[in-house]
């Protein structure tokens, strides 16, 4: 019986990562035809459609009454864009060079953003008020990802780049503005939309009995399947990447899910029901992403990730894993 339902969690998070990136493109698409500048639709549509699987499937375990979900998708998820997706890019690139851009704007925001959930997430739970905080944080964030000008271009140049290069290599799309709005990209709006519900709702389904069958705790199983799950796009972005020699890429690809992650996967589903964070997740989750976050910082400060900073970090993320299943 389990392992029907290890299969239907494999189809549901796939389901999930896939709707995804038709909503993606689709509304990016939709986006320019409407006139909307390419700048504004990377930041906003993709920054926040490459989140949507984290987000959707939070939501729903919220609405569910499986509240320890949120809180330990958004921690699982950032160790995993962190050790393991750095680290695999490290290796397939050999080294990724870290840029000025990163020193100057992003890793300051990405560390300022992980103390402000650490702060709210320090007592086991996180309430209204602190869900407000994070939101609130997010919106500062993006606020000064918009408005912050450089020379003569809007938006961090290197938050801007990322994105646009995610959008063309991996999901396929234009950056041209599109004359008209497609019957097929309205299909693959709507497509998309209703296969994050389907994707989302198998998904906490699948996870809440192989929680009761395997007798695994469900922070666990979202501490780590489905935030590697749902990490997939990121994954694939910073692989490619680093093979094609685009560090400022392959690294700047998670800044903006990382903050997402943990300001507004989090904070969203905190506005209708308290979060608490399970033993587990804040017994090993928490430290693990403080140990990444810090890596990340140390690694950003020498401007350059190597190789076998690279194979450290996955060798992390497998001790992060082998303590939360008791391994070892």
């Amino acid at each position: 019986m389990i392992l029907i339902w290890v299969l239907i969690f494999i189809a549901s998070l796939a389901l999930l990562v896939k709707s995804s990136d038709w909503l993606l493109e689709s509304a990016e698409k939709i986006g320019l035809a409407l006139g909307l500048s390419p700048f504004v639709v990377g930041v906003i549509i993709v920054g926040v459609g490459t989140s949507f699987p984290e987000l959707i499937s939070s939501l729903f375990a919220t609405f569910r009454g499986i509240y320890d979900v949120p809180a330990a998708n958004a921690i699982g998820s950032n160790i995993a864009n962190i050790l393991l997706i750095i680290g695999i890019a490290a290796i397939v690139g050999r080294r990724l060079q870290v840029t000025k851009d990163l020193i100057d704007l992003d890793i300051p925001l990405l560390a300022i953003s992980t103390v402000l959930f650490l702060g709210v997430a320090w007592d086991g739970n996180i309430s209204f008020p602190e869900a407000l905080i994070l939101l609130i944080g997010y919106s500062i964030y993006m606020a000064y990802t918009i408005l912050h000008k450089e020379g003569e271009d809007s938006g961090p140049p290197l938050f801007r780049r990322v994105r646009t290069f995610s959008l063309l290599t991996v999901f396929g799309s234009i950056t041209r503005r599109v004359k008209k709005i497609e019957g097929k990209d309205i299909f693959f709006f709507a497509l998309g939309l209703v296969g994050l519900v389907i994707g989302a709702q198998y998904l906490i389904t699948s996870l809440v009995k192989i929680s009761e069958t395997a007798h695994i705790a469900t922070g666990v199983i979202t501490v780590t399947a489905v935030a590697f799950g749902t990490s997939l796009p990121e994954l694939l972005v910073s692989v490619r990447a680093a093979m094609k020699g685009k560090s400022d890429v392959a690294l700047g690809n998670i800044f903006g899910s990382n903050v997402f992650n943990i300001l507004v996967v989090v904070g969203i589903p905190a506005l209708f029901h308290s979060l608490p964070i399970d033993e587990a997740t804040f017994r090993i989750g928490l430290p693990a992403l403080i140990i990444s976050t810090i890596l990340f910082v140390i690694s950003g400060i020498s401007k350059r990730v190597h190789l076998w900073e690279g194979a450290m970090y996955i060798m992390v993320y497998v001790l992060f894993v082998g303590k939360l299943f008791n391994f070892f």
